[in-house]
């Protein structure tokens, strides 16, 4: 039959093709994004999912002049590949295509949907307009994979229920998962539709004894077999949506790719708002995703396609030292008890769940909730954990500020992949949270710059009851020790030198000898005081090991405060001392940690402050080490702003 998939252009060209040659064309779309994804690493499992629904899509609507939103963005792939997009060889690449929807690849992507819980409010407010307009298109919103579990959605829900004269269509993707099997009592709902006897039953008794009726009979039953929604309305009552007044069809096999264009065109008849629930399976056709129990090869790195394995074994990171040291806490500690909004494996509380299986709660898509529910538990004596990823915390900014904070709650939050990220592009970068939290009155911020300071810091946090602690950490692996040299109240010394020589402990710092001559023929006398945060720490040690071999006379000292927030006075006292203080942060520069520093510094000091972090803007998609060069933030950017600042 050859390709099908190199003959689409353009999602018109989907209406040329046979029921068999839509079959074909599954096949060949999920063959490809086996073989695409296993080479860059990406959202695999819930795009094999959402293959028919898809191409169903397309052939019933007419994007762009209806409008179709996927939430979340990661089960778009297949849209990429039938809107015209179909060189996957740098995804998630500088340069190549977004991991999400994006406007600037295509007019069919309409919103850059990596938060999840947002298409139905964006479906909402593009139907509204549409009417407004005189418009007549469709607004589609594919919503699913666990994004159901998110409260906006159901706010969206309850005030598209009030506009029965808009042509907005509502598409479950059902496929009982999110990152892990979806959680909470929709989800057991959505089960109950999913299996429910009655309905079997009816269908059964419809084909024995109406079939043997003639042709009455049997348009009777076709009639029966075909009005699904008239149906559910009779054996299953919708307790999700009668109280919401909107139109329900399905429950639809979302892998029959005939089924389900037939349930969306019934449904596209209907004039108002109509929910349309299709079953699907996160990672069908693929065995190693479908028999990953975890979470259906959610998202990978570089695998081997015929195996699934990883191209390269994963190294010790971040999350597996939380993942280990919170289990230790909790031994000794009966009032810890973890949260998390769906993401127990990626956030590293999988192992804490099979040793505590009654002390962790995973509260689904809804980190505000998340948020709170721990103020309540800290409430009543219990001491709750709430690992996030820190992009996402961004959504529960209010919850933490009114209602963890202003009740001084002891609750510890663990912020995974903080500072840039990269791959998953600007919605991803973990950059607002230092300085979105650094407003939050009593509230400490933790950065750990080793495997033994994350320890350290995570039982401080945990044995904190007098307000709600922050602990941050970047994606990835963890950098060799860097022990301290000196332990102040406030801060650790990790790195010192006088004229000529350098302090440091060698047993474990990396690759600074006891001593280094400086050579350099330029003379400058001046005290420089490095300051970074957490994980920064390698880059001020090398940048200070860098600079004074290059810049005679200079002393310079690398500090690291383990907790940025709120500034320690003795750091300010140390700080007030230097003739240039130089901090470095993954993190936003404006209103982060070194803004917060140099605003405490006395009005009369005289020195330079240096400040290096992200910059006020979205960063594009690239790795974290060309972001973080281009955001000058390694170690030769911050030698040269030194040197300049020195005239050298």
């Amino acid at each position: 039959m050859g390709s099908l998939l190199k003959r689409l252009t353009c999602p018109a060209d989907l209406q040329e093709l046979t029921s068999k040659e839509l079959q074909w064309l599954s096949k060949e779309i999920r063959r490809f994004l086996v073989d695409a994804v296993s080479k860059t690493g990406g959202h695999l499992g819930p795009n094999l999912g959402v293959v028919e629904l898809t191409i169903a899509l397309h052939r019933v609507f007419h994007s762009p002049f209806d409008t179709i939103i996927f939430d979340t963005g990661h089960q778009a792939y297949v849209h990429k590949l039938l809107t015209g997009r179909q060189d996957f060889s740098h995804l998630r690449e500088v340069d190549g295509l977004s991991g999400y929807p994006s406007r600037e690849e295509s007019v069919h992507d309409v919103v850059e949907n990596s938060h999840a819980s947002t298409a139905l409010s964006w479906a909402l407010g593009v139907a509204l307009a549409k009417k407004a307009q005189g418009d007549t298109s469709w607004t589609v919103a594919v919503i699913g994979d666990g994004a159901l579990t998110g409260g906006m959605a159901w706010e969206a829900l309850n005030n598209i229920s009030d506009h029965n004269d808009i042509k907005l269509m509502i598409v479950v993707n059902d496929n009982g998962r999110s990152y892990a099997p979806t959680i909470g009592g929709l989800s057991h709902h959505l089960d109950a539709l999913r299996t429910n006897p009655k309905y079997e039953r009816t269908l059964e008794w419809g084909k024995k004894h109406l079939r043997s009726k003639g042709k009455p009979g049997e348009v009777a039953y076709e009639a029966l077999h075909g009005m699904k929604e008239g149906i559910k309305d009779f054996i299953a009552p919708q307790e999700m949506f009668s109280d919401l007044h909107l139109k329900y069809a399905g429950p639809v096999n979302g892998h029959d790719v005939v089924a389900t264009e037939f349930t969306l065109t019934r449904a596209s008849e209907f004039d108002g708002p109509i929910i349309v629930h299709v079953i699907t399976q996160k990672g069908r056709g693929y065995t190693p995703a479908e028999s990953h129990d975890g979470d259906h090869f959610h998202a990978i790195g570089p695998i081997h396609p015929e195996t699934g394995l990883p191209v390269k074994a994963e190294r010790f990171g971040w999350t597996k030292i939380f993942a280990e040291e919170i289990v230790s806490i909790a031994h000794d500690d009966p009032t810890i008890v973890t949260v998390t909004a769906a993401m127990l494996e990626p956030v590293g509380l999988k192992p804490f769940s099979q040793h505590f299986p009654e002390r962790v709660y995973d509260v689904g898509i809804a980190e505000q909730h998340a948020a709170t529910m721990c103020a309540g538990l800290a409430f009543k004596g219990f001491h709750p954990v709430f690992a996030v990823y820190a992009t996402f915390l961004n959504r529960a900014f209010d919850q933490v500020l009114m209602d963890v904070a202003l009740h001084k709650c002891p609750v510890t939050i663990m912020l995974d992949r903080a500072g840039i990220t990269g791959a998953d592009g600007p919605s991803h970068n973990g950059m607002w949270d230092i300085a979105m939290l650094a407003i939050v009155p009593d509230l400490r911020v933790g950065a750990p710059r080793d495997e033994s300071r994350l320890r350290e810091l995570l039982r401080e946090a945990c044995a904190y009851d007098k307000g709600p602690t922050v602990l941050r950490y970047p994606k990835g692996t963890v950098a060799n020790e860097l022990p301290a040299i000196e332990k102040c109240d406030g801060y650790d010394v990790i790195f010192r030198s006088t004229t000529g020589q350098v302090t440091t402990n060698t047993s474990t710092a990396p690759g600074t000898p006891a001593s280094v001559p400086t050579s350099s023929p330029h003379s400058a006398v001046a005290d420089i005081v490095v300051v970074s945060a957490g994980a920064m720490a390698l880059t001020a040690y090398r940048a200070a090991e860098k600079f004074i071999s290059e810049a005679e006379g200079a002393t310079v000292t690398v500090i690291d405060p383990r907790w940025l927030l709120p500034v320690h006075h003795n750091l300010i006292d140390r700080c007030e001392q230097a003739d240039i203080v130089v901090t470095i942060e993954d993190g936003l520069a404006p209103g982060g940690f070194g803004s917060q520093l140099r605003d405490r510094l006395p009005m009369e000091w005289k020195g330079i402050f240096l400040q290096h972090g992200i910059p006020h803007k979205f960063l594009h998609t690239d790795t974290r080490e060309a972001l973080i060069k281009q955001s000058h933030m390694d170690v030769d950017s911050v030698v040269a702003s030194v040197k300049k600042a020195m005239r050298l």
